[in-house]
């Protein structure tokens, strides 16, 4: 339900239950009269209905209260940021304070999902429709197709998951990386190239969907001294080696998607909220590590 119609619907649930409360008192009046007096806290099925579902919708309207005034803040904490960066002062970044209002009311259209609050609408890659959903994501082994760090979150765009996914890689390979790192363009940032070069990884990372008809990138050595990540990633990826090993992803990360969704037949989450939708991911990529194994023919060696 979107914010603007949340509005209207409090208000207009808000009038049937003054209506219903009245009609309900009469009622309890007249009854009273005739067959003597009950309890008097028994609330009717319409009623009661009408009390629950405005509860919720003033819950979910609350939340996005609170969703779009943490945006706001974190969007004048990064302008401060940046300000700062160029030497300016974190004062200076804050001019264009907005009224309280405005700061905290979310836009119309802001919608929020009841059955799971937690999932986002987020667009379908295969079919381009808008769904309800959470963004899955898996660092792969180009060998053996086994999933060596997973993670799940609401965010569709795939730019603040690789330093954690790195992490979480880290931790189940015992602080170990691997020599190697390939990544689509979703995942490319500046940011994000310094911090997996910082890690001792070498990325090929994707700096952006090649425009059809569009001259090569430049070669390395015809770089200026002062190109930007972007221009040296893309002649970076037009090299042989390049070539070579971005074009692993098509026989490393993609398979294993297709494997689960379409082999094994899981195409939707059993549970609800981020925290179970994460729980089943890993159970999930778990199960598939299994199979690789099993299928493999490795057995576990005895101590």
């Amino acid at each position: 339900m979107s914010y603007g119609r949340m509005e209207e619907k409090i208000g207009e649930l808000e009038a049937q239950v003054k209506e219903l409360l009245a009609a309900a008192e009469a009622v309890d009046q007249a009854e009273d009269a005739e067959h003597g007096s009950k309890r008097g806290d028994e609330l009717p099925d319409e009623l009661r209905f009408r009390q629950q579902r405005l509860e919720k919708i003033r819950q979910a309207k609350k939340a996005l209260e609170a969703e779009a005034k943490a945006a706001e803040q974190r969007r004048r904490e990064e302008k401060a940021a940046k300000a700062k960066a160029k030497g300016g002062s974190e004062e200076s970044a804050g001019g264009d304070e907005p009224a309280p209002a405005q700061a905290v009311k979310p836009e119309d259209k802001a919608q929020r999902n009841f059955t799971d609050p937690d999932s986002r609408i987020m667009r379908d890659g295969a079919t381009k429709s808008f769904e309800q959903s959470y963004n899955c994501q898996a660092v792969v082994e180009s060998e053996t197709q086994v999933i060596l760090a997973e993670q799940v979150t609401q965010q569709a765009n795939d730019k603040q998951q690789v330093k954690p996914l790195i992490e979480q890689l880290k931790v189940n390979l015992d602080s170990r990386v691997p020599q190697e790192l390939s990544a689509d363009a979703g995942y490319f940032s500046e940011d994000n190239v310094n911090y997996i070069e910082g890690q001792k990884i070498e990325p090929y990372v994707a700096p952006g969907r090649p425009k059809r008809g569009a001259a090569p990138a430049p070669p390395v050595e015809a770089l200026a001294a002062g190109a930007t990540i972007r221009e040296r990633m893309a002649a970076k990826l037009q090299t042989p080696m390049g070539k070579r090993t971005y074009s692993k992803r098509k026989e490393t990360v993609e398979p294993v998607f297709g494997q689960i969704k379409e082999a094994r037949g899981i195409r939707r989450f059993l549970f609800r909220g981020l925290g179970s939708v994460q729980a089943e991911w890993s159970l999930i990529c778990t199960t598939h590590n299994l199979l690789k194994l099993f299928r493999s023919g490795w057995t576990p060696q005895v101590a």
